[in-house]
């Protein structure tokens, strides 16, 4: 079994036990809040829907691989091209919570995670979470509401991803582009990985509109299991379940939140 979880017994509050850095400066997520309104310069992206390689279940929910070649994030807080590595999402038990970072206090039912590596400076993934400005990540709301046709398609995989470790091959395109708002105004920040080794590399792009997904799509995120086929089921607080996968909010301390307001 992981020695990290979401469980009583493993969750977030006792991270910091096995990875020190979960109790650093730069921690994520943040409530957002007190911000600055410093004006940013507006994002742009491209990606390849045609690049995604396959998706899997970590033991913490799902992941989808891609092939960032031809894909870039550039401009707002970022000096460089980033490229897109993979994404994911974070949820809760039920839709009244669920999402990682907060807006004065109040939560999201979930929140989808596209997560970039900086091209212009590092070699490899790899080398890039290991430096402050190695990796960026998109961070959008998901509110329950209607089906949403491009998360469905991930959601049509998880059935074949149902135990921890398995995955899946994807064989059609999936596009990032319709998983963004289409309002582009954001917060930024700096902050880190929200699951350990928790390191203090990411600078946070949180975009300020939600897209809406179905509650059905939200179950189908909750019924993937945290531990493998051959295993037994564990006796944790979720009967198996990644029923939550979500870091509770952590203090901003000196850091500043800036603001695109009119992207």
């Amino acid at each position: 079994m992981s020695n990290w979880g979401y469980s009583s017994s493993n969750g977030p509050e006792t991270w910091a036990e096995s990875y020190p850095t979960a109790a650093g400066p730069r921690q994520s997520p943040v409530d957002i809040k007190a911000v600055n309104f410093e004006v940013m310069k507006k994002l742009d992206w491209k990606y390849n829907p045609k690049n995604t390689i396959d998706i899997c279940n970590t033991g913490y929910g799902w992941k989808v691989h891609v092939d960032g070649k031809g894909s870039e994030l550039i401009g707002g807080p970022l000096q460089g091209k980033y490229i897109l590595e993979q994404y994911h999402c974070h949820w809760g038990a039920t839709s009244e919570k669920g999402s990682e970072h907060t807006v004065d206090g109040i939560s999201y039912a979930a929140e989808l995670h596209f997560v970039h590596w900086n091209a212009e400076k590092y070699q490899s993934f790899e080398e890039a979470a290991q430096q402050p400005d190695g990796l960026c990540v998109l961070g959008v709301f998901l509110k329950s509401g209607r089906q949403h046709d491009e998360v469905e398609k991930i959601v049509s995989y998880l059935s074949n991803i149902e135990y921890k470790s398995e995955h899946k091959k994807i064989n059609e395109a999936i596009d990032p582009n319709q998983m963004l708002p289409q309002n582009s105004s954001y917060w930024t920040y700096l902050g880190s990985l929200t699951t350990p080794p928790c390191s203090e590399c990411v600078i946070w792009i949180v975009f300020k509109e939600p897209i809406e997904v179905s509650e059905k799509q939200l179950e189908a995120f909750r019924s993937l299991k945290s531990y493998c086929c051959e295993e037994g089921c564990p006796c944790d607080d979720f009967s198996g379940f990644v029923k939550t996968n979500f870091r509770p909010t952590l203090p901003l301390g000196q850091r500043q939140i800036k603001e695109c307001p009119n992207c």
